[in-house]
């Protein structure tokens, strides 16, 4: 048996008529928060030139009509996987655990709504230049000794650590907005930080050149 979209059902169907496999999973019911993702996606894609004007607005209303993940899926499976922003892969939560080693987030990291970091003298960064945005606040929730905590950013994403507690510790940061610039995401680091740093910076490719002659 083949559905309307051509894909072939034919063994996936138990005798009660539950759906398994691949199957179940684009069977789900699609919620909000996966029909905005779809709808940044298919965006970024026309912004990239990948749509025309006709084919967005025609897949953003199959996007904001969809009931299924399946659905929404199709609308994003001929354009490459970072724009197509599979909701699946957002996490809710993501944790960093480690002693005495490094950690880096980057190269398109899919950034959750928490980050939950324990680190005991090793450095973590976290790179958000390239980073895909699917929430618009990341809360982080710190314990770490020694080190340097390491956040790279660019315009439209602001860094708070008001509610971070300091033990022999220093934070610097720079920022990288630019007026005009709407927040895009903001970063919200909690808990506690002993020893070492916390360096909130942009991307060094971000700066301008200074003209010599200044």
């Amino acid at each position: 048996m083949t559905s309307e979209g051509g894909v072939d059902m034919a063994g996936e169907l138990s005798r009660g008529g539950a759906v398994s496999g691949a199957a179940a999973s684009l069977a789900l019911r699609a919620s909000h928060a996966d029909r905005d993702r779809v709808v940044e996606a298919l965006s970024t894609a026309a912004g990239d030139g990948r749509l025309t004007a006709e084919e967005l607005d025609e897949r953003v209303e199959a996007a904001l009509s969809a009931r299924t993940v399946g659905e929404l899926a199709v609308l994003t499976t001929d354009l490459p996987t970072e724009a197509a922003g599979r909701p699946v892969q957002v996490k809710d939560v993501a944790r960093i655990r480690q002693r005495g080693g490094s950690a880096r987030r980057g190269d398109g990291w899919v950034v959750p709504r928490r980050l939950e970091i324990e680190s005991e003298w090793g450095d973590v960064t976290l790179d958000l230049t390239d980073a895909v945005i699917t929430y618009d606040t990341l809360r982080i929730d710190l314990d770490m000794r020694g080190g340097v905590l390491k956040l790279l950013t660019r315009p439209g994403i602001v860094v708070d650590t008001d509610g971070l507690e300091l033990g022999f510790a220093k934070v610097r940061a720079r920022s990288a907005g630019e007026r005009g610039v709407p927040v895009e995401l903001r970063v919200e680091i909690h808990g506690r930080k002993d020893f070492g740093r916390v360096v909130v910076r942009p991307q060094r490719r971000a700066f301008a050149r200074r003209d010599p002659a200044r």
